[in-house]
């Protein structure tokens, strides 16, 4: 199977336009194609995934990616999919986050000469003039398109600034400097970038004519995909500083049934023909395949030790409930008050709720644990001596363990 019929057969593949042009190059390994990265944080998360797994099976069939990062276009917002304008970052913060995430995609991606590039789009952006830049861009836009785009609507009742409105052009604008300057003909994004994309392909028909080499693809269930980047705990990251390998096999481990085969096709590098034989497992079976969904994706970011020592602690959790290599915080005199330290800080320390609101929730459910007793009162304190030596553990639902000790 080829790559472009195995990217059909694994779900990927949403709208393209000129697909038998597309398929001859991807197929070819003559496609030069670039996907974004909005640099909003110094970790790249979940919802990533499957544009870095993308990157990588068109890499390995000869393909050279290009991956864009939005040094320019982070400085002010992207209004897809949004119902609220983001934080302004400073270029300080935005170099470093680029910085991290050129760390953490040479795991999936070869940025070897001629192989891979990571460009900036700050680099054209930043010293753009602004008359220039009108002249020469501007006339091939029109308002009333562009206010019919799907994330234009979705902003306009809230109110839409002007600066958010620029949002389509500048990255039709990336496209055509990728195209002029990198030879890059074609991109990838998810389907809540379909109108962005598409007024880069035809800026750059328009520009340099319709025989120009630029095509668009855009990916199934992609906005889905960042959607899987949050859970209630927050983020599911891909640094291990703000994830732990165990959290992040156990995230994975706990995908929903309806998902679990959805996620074998389009994020492991399983071989295809092994998933479709799981499409009629059930029960206990689909346990497995979250098992493998879970090792391979962790083997996939952290490495195979890594995933191994996941795999174990889950499987000792589940028998004995105490495991050597579960996540664990250790606190420092700073964390305690009067030699003591209440249950809800404890959870938001351990970073298992992203706040006390939502632990004073939680432990009023019943949804908390420890060390097997249910804890029943929101100001419930542990002294330094009890959280010594071994400590305690944590459990919050079913599934989510995490050792505190001091």
């Amino acid at each position: 199977m080829k790559i472009y019929e195995e990217l059909q057969a694994r779900g990927l593949i949403a709208q393209v336009t000129d697909e038998p042009e597309i398929r001859e190059l991807v197929n070819n390994g003559k496609a030069t194609f670039y996907i974004g990265f909005d640099p909003t944080a110094d970790s790249l998360h979940v919802g990533h995934f499957m544009a870095l797994c993308l990157m990588k099976r068109l890499q390995e069939a000869g393909n050279k990616p290009i991956a864009l990062v939005g040094g320019g276009t982070g400085m002010i917002g992207d209004p897809s999919g949004r119902s609220d304008m983001r934080n302004m970052m400073t270029p300080e913060i935005i170099q470093h986050n680029c910085d991290c995430f050129k760390k953490q995609m040479s795991k999936f991606i070869d940025f070897g000469e001629g192989k891979a590039r990571m460009v900036n789009n700050a680099d054209w952006l930043m010293n753009l003039n602004y008359i220039e830049f009108l002249r020469d861009v501007g006339p091939h836009f029109s308002v009333n398109r562009m206010l019919s785009a799907e994330c234009y609507k979705q902003r306009m009742e809230q109110g839409l600034s002007f600066f958010e409105f620029n949002y389509m052009i500048m990255q039709a604008y990336d496209f055509f400097r990728l195209y002029n300057d990198y030879g890059c003909n074609m991109q990838f994004g998810g389907d809540d970038q379909w109108s962005n994309m598409l007024a880069g392909t035809e800026l750059i028909r328009r520009k340099q004519g319709d025989d120009a080499y630029a095509m668009t693809i855009t990916l199934l269930l992609n906005s889905e995909g960042k959607k899987m980047g949050k859970t209630q705990s927050g983020a599911v990251w891909l640094d291990p500083e703000k994830t732990s390998p165990y959290d992040f096999y156990q995230y994975w481990r706990n995908v929903a049934d309806d998902d679990v085969l959805k996620c074998l096709r389009m994020l492991t590098f399983l071989p295809i023909e092994q998933i479709n034989e799981m499409d009629s497992w059930e029960g206990a079976q689909l346990n497995r395949a979250k098992e493998i969904l879970a090792y391979e994706l962790t083997a996939l970011v952290h490495d195979e030790e890594e995933a191994k020592k996941a795999e174990a602690s889950a499987k000792a959790i589940f028998t004995s409930g105490v495991a050597a290599e579960m996540p664990t915080t250790t606190l420092t005199d700073e964390d305690f008050t009067d030699g003591e330290i209440d249950i809800l800080t404890m959870l938001v320390k351990s970073k298992m709720v992203p706040s006390k609101g939502e632990a004073r929730r939680n432990v009023q459910q019943g949804g908390v644990s420890v060390d097997g007793e249910k804890v029943e009162d929101i100001a419930k304190s542990f002294t330094k001596e009890e959280l010594s030596g071994d400590g305690v553990v944590i459990k919050k639902g079913k599934k989510n363990f995490h050792k505190m000790q001091y």
